[in-house]
């Protein structure tokens, strides 16, 4: 296997797998698997792999779990970066994870999304934060060379527009679902703006 490819082994890496495979739309989930990988590239391309605070097992587990709001577990009460940190957070207290690294998780999953403030939260945020942007487009501070093996193994269909889709259904299923100049307020509006529907 190319290393580029490479998962971390293990009974948290195992199951949080398994819980995005079980809860999310595949392309969620592959969505998930490749911005740990990019975020793995970033870390090494920037050197911070020998910083103390970096742990692959937990940057895994951020990023794979990252949008467990979006998936079947949500109850739809909160917004869903916030609903999927809690998820995330009772998945690894069940395996036995220290609750300052719980923390942490739980911090990068809650701020994913949040740029302008991400990067500010410490190493694990700013990874995750970035693997994701890289994929879905909107950071390009990697190497192409090094992202094609990622995008082979796990392609992203043109035109896939899955997560930002379930983020806006996730938004509507009520208002805590999407506080005011939230992204899930902003996309919900744009496909009721889309759709001829006038805002709630």
């Amino acid at each position: 296997m190319n290393d580029v490819l490479a998962l971390p082994a293990g009974p948290l890496a195992e199951a949080s797998l398994s819980l995005v495979r079980q809860t999310e739309k595949a392309p969620i989930a592959d969505h998930s698997v490749r911005s740990f990988l990019f975020a793995r590239v970033l870390a090494e391309q920037e050197g911070s792999v020998a910083d103390a605070a970096y742990d692959e097992d937990l940057l895994f587990a951020a990023c794979v779990l990252h949008d467990l709001g979006l998936g079947t577990l949500a109850a739809g009460r909160a917004r869903f970066e916030v609903e999927g940190a809690d998820l995330a957070a009772s998945l690894l207290t069940d395996h036995g994870v220290a609750a300052t690294d719980v923390d942490r998780v739980w911090e990068a999953i809650a701020l994913h999304s949040s740029i302008g403030i991400a990067h500010r939260r410490g190493l694990l945020t700013y990874l995750t934060h970035q693997g994701v942007f890289v994929d879905v487009g909107r950071v390009t501070v990697l190497e192409a060379a090094r992202l094609r093996p990622i995008r082979a193994r796990y392609p992203r269909p043109d035109g896939d527009t899955s997560v930002a889709d379930a983020i806006a259904e996730h938004a509507a299923r009520s208002e805590a679902a999407a506080p005011p100049y939230s992204i899930g307020a902003e996309l919900l509006r744009q496909r009721r703006q889309e759709s001829g529907r006038p805002p709630a």
